[in-house]
């Protein structure tokens, strides 16, 4: 039997049973692809299952605001994924009358879709003979095949593909690439991988030359930045505080966070340019909520956040309780804070 042959068996035995690969409806599946990318399954799956609920079909994801989309979005990171989502509901809704195109030139020109995303829709919704490329496949053709080139590299991307579709079943491309994803999310994974059972361990390159450990290769990472953020959590009577719309490209655009005073280090006190961001003079000074800042890490960027705590005695005008919270799309960080800080549940 071939390689694909061999592949194909394997996925009729083990593939897991998921919502999204019950239907070739390419909402659905447009929808998980977008969710899963740089979200582990389990994690993905209730956020799936809350946007069906919510949006069963893209006319209505077209339909929301911007906010509602982020709040349902809210804890999975990544959020230009979310604005992404949204945005390309309202072309598929107005430009495709509600229905997604069926060639891949098109899904490739709809906003957040490149080549793994077109190709997935194209291929299990479509049948058309284009091959994924994730970070599963890379692994597993990486170790079986022994390629050496390192995957972060803009020139492995064509050589994967390339590899990816000479394998490709054209009778079923969609179940093709299912198969290999699923192969490697189950079979070839990242660490203590399931050699000693795998269907491929007399071809496999990798296992066969000690190179187990040693594939796929990557470039070293770029450097990670630091960043400082000083949250400006301001209390009245009530323990309304007060919440603005993030509208700075970059992280956390469009989400809902406490004034911000960004800064070059860590801070022992809070300067007095920082306090001139509120129109107002706080009636108490300025208290670090924990010594120790918050630390959350990303992709590419380490961030130390800090909150400052003041009270005034004048009631906000615009102020919002830690329950009303429930309407905004905040950054995990924040809502974590809102729990921690005013002992509400998760």
């Amino acid at each position: 039997m071939s390689w694909t042959t061999d592949l194909m068996h394997w996925y009729a035995t083990n593939k897991r049973a998921f919502p999204w690969r019950e239907t070739r409806d390419p909402y659905k599946v447009w929808l998980s692809e977008i969710i899963l990318q740089q979200t582990r399954t389990q994690q993905g799956l209730p956020y799936y299952q809350k946007f069906i609920t919510s949006f069963p079909t893209v006319n209505h994801l077209a339909a929301a605001s911007e906010t509602e989309v982020l709040k349902l979005w809210q804890g999975l990171g990544y959020y230009s994924r979310a604005r992404n989502l949204w945005a390309t509901a309202k072309t598929i809704t107005h430009q495709y009358s509600g229905q997604f195109p069926t060639d891949f030139s098109s899904l490739l020109h709809l906003k957040g879709v490149g080549d793994y995303t077109a190709s997935a829709i194209a291929s299990i919704c479509y049948d058309l003979p284009q091959a994924v490329i994730d970070g599963n496949v890379y692994r597993v053709l990486a170790r079986h095949f022994g390629i050496f080139e390192p995957i972060n590299t803009s020139r492995a991307f064509y050589l994967f593909k390339q590899k990816a579709q000479q394998l490709l079943d054209l009778n079923q491309p969609g179940n093709f690439n299912q198969a290999l994803m699923e192969f490697g999310a189950l079979q070839c994974v990242p660490k203590n991988p399931k050699c000693n059972i795998c269907v491929f361990q007399t071809s496999c390159h990798a296992f066969k030359n000690g190179k187990v450990n040693e594939l796929p290769l990557k470039m070293p990472k770029t450097n990670v930045q630091k960043r400082y953020f000083n949250y400006l959590v301001v209390l009245d009577s009530n323990q309304h505080f007060l919440l603005q719309k993030r509208e700075t490209k970059g992280i956390w655009k469009h989400l809902y966070e406490f004034p911000l005073w960004e800064s070059k280090r860590n801070l022992k006190q809070l300067p007095v340019q920082a306090k001139k961001i509120l129109d107002f003079e706080s009636s108490t000074p300025w208290q670090r909520w924990k010594v120790t800042p918050v630390i959350h890490k990303l992709s590419h960027q380490e961030l130390h956040l800090t909150f400052w705590i003041a009270t005034v005695l004048s009631p906000l005008k615009k102020g919002i309780s830690p329950h009303q919270m429930k309407a905004y799309p905040v950054p995990v960080v924040i809502q974590n804070f809102i729990h921690e800080f005013f002992g509400l549940s998760a």
